[in-house]
């Protein structure tokens, strides 16, 4: 097991970044729309969250929720929401852009490297709808990121475990591979010990009550499908003091 274990938080509003700093994380991944798995946040959001945050704030660049095959205009909509996130201090941005045969877009997504500069780049899940990781992960690293974010193509990291093994040796000192979806404080001693991960990325909400006290239950902000309307979801603090406790014991 590797020392100085790593956690990066992924999280959808600058109050739950606040709550992960104080816990202890060491990074945030800053979304919006985690429901679909994570859109491109506001300017404001990422504004506000790097004016509270000491700590690395990366920001994830997807125009929308579904596959990872974009149109042009979308395309378009990256590139302007890496340059915006780069003005705004960000220390980093997570990419992830797939050919329709589930290859990694080689083309386009150099175009948002070279659009990020200095920044960190993290390849994101689209990694595990990829049709060969290790193919995928070489032309990752040929693209100049830095870290994959991965659930080891499986539903969870606790089911992905051995490729995520296999992908931690073959990448070495290239790239970081790092596990992510499903892990919390019961498991992650487990996959730690499974993996040899370097950082891991969790996610450690909790719901808390909303402040309303009217509440009308027949109006909904949402389809049919949807999170209950007086209820937010937050970061715990105490869950992130937890996981770092756990990642210091090895």
């Amino acid at each position: 097991m590797k020392d100085n274990i790593k956690f990066e938080v992924c999280l959808d509003s600058v109050n739950s970044a606040i709550e992960a700093q104080a816990g202890g994380a060491d990074r945030v991944e800053l979304c919006d729309n985690l429901f679909e798995g994570g859109t491109t946040p506001s300017a404001g959001a990422i504004k506000m969250a790097r004016e509270k945050l000491t700590i690395g704030l990366h920001v994830i660049i997807r125009p929308r929720g579904g596959d990872f095959c974009y149109s042009d205009v979308e395309m378009e909509v990256m590139i302007q929401d890496v340059i915006t996130a780069r003005e705004l201090g960000a220390d980093g941005v997570v990419i992830g852009i797939l050919t329709p045969e589930g290859l990694v877009d080689v083309e386009r997504c150099k175009v948002l490297v070279e659009a990020a500069g200095d920044l960190n780049v993290t390849f994101h899940r689209a990694f595990d709808m990829t049709r060969d990781p290790f193919e995928a992960m070489e032309t990752i690293i040929g693209l100049g990121c830095s870290r994959i974010l991965t659930s080891g193509q499986e539903a969870t990291v606790y089911e992905g475990m051995d490729l995520l093994y296999k992908l931690v040796q073959k990448a070495g000192n290239r790239i970081i591979i790092m596990p992510g979806n499903g892990i919390s404080e019961r498991n992650l001693h487990k996959i730690m010990e499974g993996i040899g991960a370097s950082e891991y990325h969790v996610y450690l909400h909790e719901p808390k009550a909303s402040q309303m006290t009217y509440k009308p239950d027949h109006i909904y902000m949402g389809g049919l499908l949807r999170q209950p309307e007086f209820s937010n979801l937050y970061t715990d603090s105490s869950r992130m003091k937890q996981i770092q406790s756990i990642g210091n014991i090895h």
